[in-house]
């Protein structure tokens, strides 16, 4: 595998992808107007963005996002999608357009065009893209971009609120093989390509982002692994044949394309119970690169009222996180997701963001006295408590999903000695 900075360095380089206007633009988005604004200024309030200096015993350093070109974009994107999603005059809701026009690439119903949408598009998926790149050419060990995450987009439509699909865009950065300069000139031989684990921990099951990457054939290199924890339910938003739990003996079978459904009510105590599989998964795959999706639409107090995750606690989306961030081998790179209760999400990707620069914040932490202060109302501190929800992850159903990835675990082995042989 390529080389990649051990996640026990006490001093781990944290990189924010920030900037005034990619806070403006994705505020602009019709699911989660003005979400962006909240997360920026409450993680600002609380301390956690000073760059240069440590916060916590961790460094953390602001970098502002790259727009992404045309080229970038294309790299996944089909030309007759980005030529009309791009274009301005598609953008109001007033210009009249053929029959059928919008539909034909997502731009309707949970997906209509807005004013901002090109440089949304743009600076959505250049974000993730730097963050990606400062991982790659080692400028960091963990990179947070709560702004990305879109992980509906499809290659030539929008869908599930989602307008550009820079989580597969920038596990395509990830992949593209950069050679050592000094193969040429040494005997050992020459770097691997890395492997990249994407990890997606949204309510909704990441359809675009397994989709990209899913294959058959049992000759294609193993490069990159998504695995994706999610509710399932008949009629529930994606619906897609990947989102089931997987089944070794189909021929539609694909052991790096992996799916855990949950059922409604999931809790830390239904996390704890999985996360062994989530483990033994990356230490099977041994990825250089982890892409993690941190969508916040299952912890409790959410709108969609599905799951009844928690911020903090063994099994909690933090718990979860830590371990990734710290116990974890390779480069990290964070993105954000769903999450429609925007207090919550600010909360939650402020105390993930303190997570990955070291000890995190206190759950009790009183939110700071800032412009948005009266949102955080009625307990104005950083937690978001589970309900009262009752976890329907019982133990049977617990129990097959475990007996069902000892037989994913073993094809997975098996297909990763086949690719070293």
């Amino acid at each position: 595998m390529a080389t990649s900075k051990k996640t026990n360095n006490p001093n781990k380089r944290v990189v924010y992808v920030v900037s005034e206007e990619l806070a403006k633009v994705s505020s602009l988005l019709p699911s989660n107007k003005n979400r962006s604004l909240l997360v920026h200024s409450l993680a600002s309030s609380l301390g956690i963005l000073v760059p240069k200096q440590k916060h916590n015993g961790q460094h953390i350093r602001l970098i502002r996002p790259n727009r992404a070109t045309l080229k970038d974009l294309s790299v996944y994107h089909t030309r007759d999608y980005l030529d009309f999603s791009l274009n301005p005059d598609n953008h109001s809701e007033n210009v009249q357009q053929e029959p059928n026009e919008s539909a034909d690439f997502g731009l309707e119903d949970d997906c209509p065009p807005f004013r901002g949408l090109d440089d949304y598009i743009f600076l959505v998926a250049g974000a993730s893209l730097t963050g990606a790149n400062t991982l790659k050419t080692d400028q960091a060990d963990i990179a947070i971009c709560w702004d990305g995450g879109r992980h509906h987009a499809q290659k030539a439509r929008a869908s599930g609120f989602c307008y550009v699909a820079d989580c597969v865009l920038a596990i395509l950065a990830l992949r593209r093989f950069v050679p050592n300069p000094y193969d040429n000139i040494s005997p050992a031989p020459p770097s691997k390509k890395p492997r990249i684990m994407y990890l997606d921990l949204d309510l909704h099951f990441s359809d675009s982002v397994s989709q990209a990457f899913y294959s058959t054939s049992s000759t294609n290199s193993p490069q990159v692994l998504t695995f994706s924890i999610h509710h399932a339910a008949e009629g529930f938003f994606p619906i897609s044949p990947l989102s089931s739990l997987p089944a070794p003996g189909s021929p539609t079978f694909d052991p790096f394309s992996l799916s855990l459904p949950l059922r409604p009510g999931a809790s830390n105590r239904t996390f704890m119970r999985i996360w062994p599989i989530v483990e033994r998964v990356k230490n099977l795959f041994e990825p250089d690169y982890i892409v993690v999706q941190c969508g916040l639409d299952g912890l409790a107090g959410d709108p969609m009222a599905t799951w009844n995750w928690s911020l903090e606690g063994e099994g909690s989306l933090g718990w979860c996180t830590s371990r990734v961030v710290h116990e974890w081998d390779g480069k990290k790179l964070l993105l954000g997701g769903g999450g429609y209760n925007s207090p919550n999400a600010a909360r939650a990707w402020a105390y993930l963001t303190s997570i990955a620069m070291g000890k995190p914040l206190s759950v009790d932490t009183e939110i700071p006295d800032h412009r948005a202060f009266p949102l955080y109302g009625p307990s104005f501190t950083l937690d978001v408590p589970a309900g009262n929800m009752q976890d329907q992850n019982n133990e049977e159903y617990i129990k097959s999903v475990e007996e069902c990835f000892e037989d994913v675990l073993f094809a997975l082995q098996h297909r990763l000695r086949q690719s070293t042989t």
